[in-house]
């Protein structure tokens, strides 16, 4: 029988698992920590309890601090049984990756550091757990 190459082991290092979003269903704002305002607008491709990857006009580099506003989809509070400000959930994060390879959007990468707000954290996991999301790859 001859020798074949032993097929490579996939490891799965994420601490918690990805959800694919609406990209246009699912806005996000982005300031850095010295901005005041959310100049930046996309949208998210997948989310998870630990980070996002979405889509901007411009890049930030990787290591760059920044916060995030996230507007759910569907975030009615009849639905919800959300009674919080609004259907925003707001995060500080970490740059980790950028590819700004494509002519067009860039797409980034962030983990989430700590929820600013109250609350925001069990909101994010009560809309991924009460929704048919798909699982990302």
């Amino acid at each position: 029988m001859p020798n074949t190459p032993a097929q490579p082991l996939f490891i799965n290092r994420r601490q918690f698992e990805r959800f694919a979003m609406t990209p246009m269903y699912t806005s996000i704002a982005l300031r850095t920590l010295d901005e005041e305002t959310f100049e930046h607008e996309g949208h998210a491709y997948d989310i998870s309890e630990g980070g996002m990857q979405f889509e901007l006009d411009r890049g930030f580099e990787p290591g760059s601090r920044v916060v995030v506003r996230i507007d759910l989809p569907d975030q009615r509070p009849e639905q919800s049984g959300d009674t919080g400000p609004g259907r925003a959930l707001f995060v500080f994060a970490n740059v980790v990756w950028m590819d700004d390879s494509d002519a067009g959007p860039v797409r980034l990468a962030v983990a989430f550091t700590n929820f600013a707000r109250a609350g925001d954290r069990e909101r994010l996991l009560r809309h991924m757990s009460r929704r048919a999301l798909r699982r990302a790859a």
